[in-house]
């Protein structure tokens, strides 16, 4: 019985170890096992790869994206004619009404020049200052203005798409808001983005445009972002919102450099006021004292000497509390 029992009790011995480490290699189990885990962990390299792939192809999307924005306007930069200044200004005369009123302004200024001191050549310097200087200051005038305007809006309309777009619109009814509902000349610049959609432009083409319209820095990367997020994809709500925070901050320090420097730009106003305040007092006090520096042709020597030097300082005055922002 002690040695039937010893014998049974081995073969259920070797049944275990058995069943337990040959079968599985026998029935295929562990082979099973390994081509499970090798499947797993492939499929995992397989996705890890796959992002990878896709995160570099973006990024190189960008990166492209990008030197073509940068080719582009490398391009455009070129001298502006009259009717992109007078578009800039927000102007609707033509070239040649505007050549006809320069024209016209210089004649009568240069004639009245002529009749008030009696010479000649102040015809030719006045039709020069009406015709020429005046009208492309005043261009320069209305141009800086609608501008600064533009400027000042813009943060407003870019919050506006970003609450439109996190709300679920998609991105043109955003734009037919803004064109509708906006301050001008935001209102006026997103209706022609939103006019030039309605004849086949994409929304990336029909940004850039705004770039070349409204030229300041503001215009120029609300362009970038669209043209980016158009080519390469990505959240545009948060693209725009880190536009709209990085353009206040902007507003800011503008407005900071400006408190801090109105104190040298007031000292350059005063300097270069006093040189005519001084000439106005000395002439209600001493006329015949002072007038020969318009009577005599040494006097006006030294005024034009005088002007040129007034002109320089001012202009090294106004170099050195301009600030590029």
């Amino acid at each position: 019985m002690n040695f039937t029992l010893l014998i049974l009790c081995t073969m259920v011995a070797a049944s275990a170890l058995f069943y337990v480490f040959i079968y599985p290699y026998l029935s295929g189990e562990i082979a099973a096992d390994k081509r499970k885990q090798a499947l797993v962990q492939g499929s995992g390299k397989r996705l890890s790869n796959t992002r990878a792939v896709d995160n570099n192809q973006r990024r190189k999307q960008i990166s492209d994206s990008i030197k073509e924005l940068e080719k582009n306007g490398k391009t455009k930069k070129k001298k502006v004619s009259i009717e992109q200044r007078l578009l800039q200004a927000g102007l609707t005369t033509s070239k040649t009404q505007f050549f006809i009123m320069s024209a016209v302004g210089g004649t009568l200024l240069g004639f009245m020049l002529m009749l008030i001191t009696g010479g000649i050549l102040y015809l030719g310097v006045g039709m020069f200052v009406g015709g020429v200087g005046l009208p492309l200051w005043v261009l320069a005038f209305l141009k800086k203005r609608r501008l600064t305007k533009f400027s000042n809006e813009f943060p407003n309309a870019l919050d506006v798409i970003i609450r439109g777009i996190k709300a679920g619109l998609p991105l043109g009814d955003c734009l037919r808001i803004i064109a509708t509902e906006a301050v001008e000349p935001v209102k006026s610049e997103f209706r022609l983005i939103v006019e030039s959609q309605t004849v086949g432009l994409t929304v990336g083409e029909a940004v850039e445009r705004i770039a070349e319209r409204v030229p300041v820095s503001e215009a120029k990367f609300f362009s970038i972002v669209i043209t980016i997020q158009q080519k390469a994809g990505g959240n545009l709500s948060e693209a725009l919102g880190n536009l709209s925070r990085v353009l206040r901050e902007r507003k800011k320090m503008q407005l900071k450099i400006k408190a801090m420097s109105s104190e040298a730009k007031a000292s350059a106003g005063i300097i270069g006021a006093l040189p005519f305040l001084v000439a106005t007092m000395v002439y209600f006090s001493s006329p015949k004292y002072i007038e020969l520096l318009w009577i005599t042709s040494t006097g006006r020597l030294v005024l034009a000497c005088c002007a040129i030097w007034m002109g320089i300082g001012i202009a090294v005055m106004k170099k050195m509390i301009a600030f590029d922002f």
